[in-house]
């Protein structure tokens, strides 16, 4: 097996195979990327409003408790081919791709939204009391009081969803996205090592999540500092 492993190295890592690895790379790295921050966003929102009180609210707060609630128990597969199947019953014309990234900031939307909630909820209730007693806004008290707070809840398991979250951009391939998993199963499919063309993808992939890693770890340092500091 080596010996063919050595063998297939140089045809295997050829130009036009180091560039068709490249932009699969360069796809799951726009999928996780734009995921992460568009449901890094949009899961703040979604968790200000169900954590508010107003009764105006009411009403938004169970659209988004729904929503949040079927995104996360329905699986990343489901969700894509469900959305893949609406957009082709309403005859739009979307490349795979976009298809693929509606499905995954939904997915991190809900997942996110949820984590920030809890980190939120995490903070002593005597601290939003006294936010509310200095007269502070909504939107005051989760910026100058709760999210400073809640940081050091957040950040860890928001990183750690984010690098899983890298993993399951593979799945997108069975929607015809060529991203690193679908060139790999490509690469295979043309004769070459299975041990040879996924080992590349383990390394790419880890080449994409461990920076990922490495960086929440800072911000968790940076941003998060010990409550009783």
């Amino acid at each position: 097996m080596w010996q063919q492993i050595v063998d297939e190295l140089p045809r295997f890592f050829s130009y036009y195979n180091l560039l068709f690895f490249a932009k699969a790379l360069g796809v799951t790295f726009a999928l996780s990327a734009i995921g992460c921050i568009v449901g890094f966003t949009l899961g703040f929102v979604l968790a200000a409003v169900r954590l508010s009180t107003r009764p105006a609210l009411k009403p938004l707060r169970a659209v988004v408790q729904l929503l949040t609630e079927l995104f996360r128990r329905i699986p990343f597969l489901v969700t894509l081919m469900l959305v893949f199947f609406i957009f082709q019953g309403l005859n739009a014309d979307l490349s795979m791709f976009t298809v693929a990234l509606i499905s995954v900031c939904l997915i991190a939307t809900a997942f996110i939204a949820e984590i920030v909630r809890s980190g939120m909820e995490s903070v002593h209730q005597n601290q939003w009391d006294a936010a509310i007693t200095l007269n502070f806004s909504y939107l005051q008290m989760l910026r100058m009081v709760i999210v400073p707070q809640a940081w050091k809840i957040i950040l860890p398991p928001v990183f750690g969803f984010f690098v899983l979250f890298i993993k399951d951009t593979a799945l997108a391939s069975q929607i015809g996205v060529v991203e690193l998993a679908f060139a790999g199963k490509t690469m295979n499919n043309k004769g070459f090592s299975a041990t040879l063309v996924y080992g590349t993808v383990l390394v790419l992939y880890f080449m994409l999540s461990y920076p990922l890693a490495r960086f929440g770890k800072y911000l968790e340092a940076r941003l998060a500092p010990t409550r009783n500091r």
